[in-house]
């Protein structure tokens, strides 16, 4: 039987800790709820210990990790809630992770709080591991007395992020496969298989089909220059990068990314999750509109989407609201205005940011499934003819061969 580590909460307030043999983490939670104790970590004894070296290895200068930054926040949050003070939560959170990084974070901030910092400012001083966004709801808790709360929702927040996240990366893995494993077979019919050929081909001194004689060249290209080929395209990305670091550059590149047949209904839901989410959990938390949209707008990767929600932001400020403007702009789709439309009438605006979002959140990964469908058997065909037309090229050429020696 597995054993786990556990830290909990008693009913006097003092944290304690144990290691217990049990079936499963579920087991392990019972227990000890059983005892009339709050949870606040339980898992596998061994679990985590290479990770945590590798970490050491590897961590430079970053940051904390965002799956690391979700589960200390989840802890803080608990913590907080079970009357602890900020202190003393901080020093168990930073004691108990095991992202090194954290520990190292944590402890910092630990230490501007006890010299007399509040918990906004004492993160703020910690750019690489904590966003605006994190800092701004974290800020409007500690003046509601509220930050039990605002943790537990900011946790929410980078959980549903981090899903979502997740979801998209691993919907596209396989249609990156296939690519990858195109590229790689033809490469290797070009590159090995065709000159196995050309000997014979020049041996037997006969006139080529026109397919064949485009192939070897296109074979002695690749053979050639391959290595050329390969930093051609690496200089080529860099540079392309290097141009969208200009902001005009980028805003038109990323409108263009937004009308793309395919990609663009992906991108567009996907925004309209990350800003109706952002928004709608400020908003909840008590940070006003235009701060808040603010905040929202610097989480929006594209240049485009960041540069209408600055444009309703100013229009708002002057009492224009926010769905209209925002709608102007024509990059979020029209169910997110609606929504936001009617949050506006309602005065609920808060709410249908985050039902808004749940859709999105939703409709993006019916979407991304969607491209995969789509995608997948384009690549496979693709793939097939291309294959079918390298192998068909010399096939032709061996067969005008041989009714040249018949």
């Amino acid at each position: 039987m597995p054993s786990f580590r556990w830290a909990a909460i008693d009913s006097g307030g003092t944290v304690v800790r144990g290691v217990m043999e049990a079936p499963d983490n579920g087991a392990v939670v019972e227990r000890l709820q059983r005892q009339g104790r709050i949870v606040l970590r339980a898992e596998l004894a061994d679990r985590g210990r290479f990770s945590e070296l590798l970490r050491l290895e590897l961590g430079g200068g970053r940051g904390i990790a965002k799956i690391a930054l979700g589960e200390v926040t989840r802890e803080l949050a608990i913590m907080l809630g079970a009357g602890q003070d900020i202190d003393r939560a901080l020093r168990f959170v930073a004691e108990n992770t095991r992202d090194m990084r954290a520990r190292g974070v944590l402890a910092q901030v630990r230490d501007k709080v006890r010299g007399g910092s509040s918990l906004a400012a004492a993160l703020a001083s910690e750019p690489r591991s904590f966003s605006r966004l994190y800092i701004g709801m974290v800020r409007a808790g500690e003046a509601g007395g509220t930050l039990a709360v605002t943790l537990d929702r900011l946790a929410a927040l980078l959980e549903r992020e981090r899903s979502l996240n997740a979801s998209l990366r691993s919907a596209m893995i396989y249609p990156a496969l296939l690519v990858v494993a195109a590229l790689g077979s033809i490469f290797f019919l070009l590159d090995y298989v065709l000159p196995q050929f050309v000997p014979i081909f020049e041996q037997a001194g006969a006139e080529l089909p026109v397919a064949t004689r485009v192939l070897i060249a296109l074979g002695a290209v690749v053979g050639a220059g391959g290595p050329w080929l390969l930093l051609g395209a690496v200089a080529a990305v860099l540079a392309v990068r290097r141009l969208l670091t200009r902001p005009a550059l980028r805003l038109k590149a990323d409108r263009l990314w937004l009308r793309l047949p395919a990609v663009g209904p992906l991108l567009r839901e996907t925004l309209a999750a990350r800003l109706t989410r952002t928004l709608g959990t400020l908003l909840q938390n008590g940070v006003a509109l235009i701060p808040a949209l603010g905040i929202a707008k610097e989480t929006l990767v594209n240049a485009a989407a960041a540069s209408a929600v600055e444009a309703a932001a100013a229009k708002a400020k002057g009492g224009a609201g926010l769905a209209r403007p925002l709608g102007e702009a024509g990059v979020f789709p029209a169910r997110t205005i609606h929504l936001l439309q009617l949050g506006e009438e309602a005065a609920q605006l808060a709410a249908m940011a985050l039902k808004a979002a749940d859709i999105h959140e939703e409709q993006a990964r019916l979407v991304a499934q969607r491209l995969v469908a789509l995608a997948v058997p384009i690549i496979t065909i693709t793939m097939g003819l291309a294959v079918a037309g390298i192998i068909g090229a010399l096939l032709t050429a061996m067969l005008s061969l041989n009714d040249l020696a018949g």
